[in-house]
């Protein structure tokens, strides 16, 4: 990993390339993200940088948060994320990293949250199969039916796809290429969807797996 930043989804949308062609893309408010901390191999046993991102008022935030951030003398920041770079010299406690670290053409991998759906049950979220409806089916249409288990083991094995919460996981796209970026105003746009709802957290980084 040689570049990461931290930033907020604000929602699709679509541009047109020198051809006409509509490139459907994702608009990302990504920093500035300001470098909190280092983790040296010396202190810690490995390299890495935190980045903090997003403010918020010093009333809001707890003592171990603030103390945190004044030893540094660095604002109060909502976000903190810790990526393992390849080379951490570069960068400098207080350093801001902006959408320029990235330049367009640039294959990267999107982390964030899906969007939570609730408790749900299995047909909706395994896809399973509605059972018959007629000659005594009874109201058990959408239930998940026989789990297999006999006198031994006598449980339900884990891993069974039966109701729960469905949504609100880690999810991470990779590939994605970013068509635009406006350092201006802090805003990258990538081609494809990304994980998360509008106003989701989500940190990008450059594709560990080349396309």
């Amino acid at each position: 990993m040689k570049k990461c930043i931290i930033g907020t989804k604000a929602g699709m949308t679509q541009i047109f390339d020198e051809k006409g062609n509509v490139i459907p893309v994702t608009v990302v408010m990504a920093g500035p993200c300001v470098v909190v901390q280092k983790k040296t191999a010396e202190n810690d046993g490995y390299e890495a940088v935190q980045l903090g991102y997003g403010d918020i008022a010093d009333k809001n935030a707890s003592k171990p948060r603030k103390g945190h951030f004044q030893k540094n003398d660095l604002p109060v920041k909502r976000h903190l994320k810790e990526f393992r770079l390849d080379d951490c010299s570069a960068l400098k406690v207080g350093d801001v990293l902006k959408p320029d670290v990235f330049e367009v053409g640039d294959t990267v991998d999107v982390h964030g949250t899906s969007k939570g759906h609730g408790y749900q049950g299995s047909i909706k979220r395994f896809g399973g199969h509605i059972q018959r409806a007629t000659h005594g089916g009874g109201p058990i249409h959408r239930h998940p039916g026989s789990l297999g288990a006999v006198s031994t083991p006598s449980r339900v094995m884990k891993g069974k796809k039966l109701p729960g919460h469905m949504g609100a996981e880690k999810v991470t796209v990779q590939n994605l290429s970013i068509v635009k970026i406006d350092a201006e105003n802090n805003l990258i746009a990538i081609r494809g969807a990304i994980p998360g709802p509008k106003g989701g957290i989500v940190t990008i980084t450059d594709s560990v797996r080349k396309a």
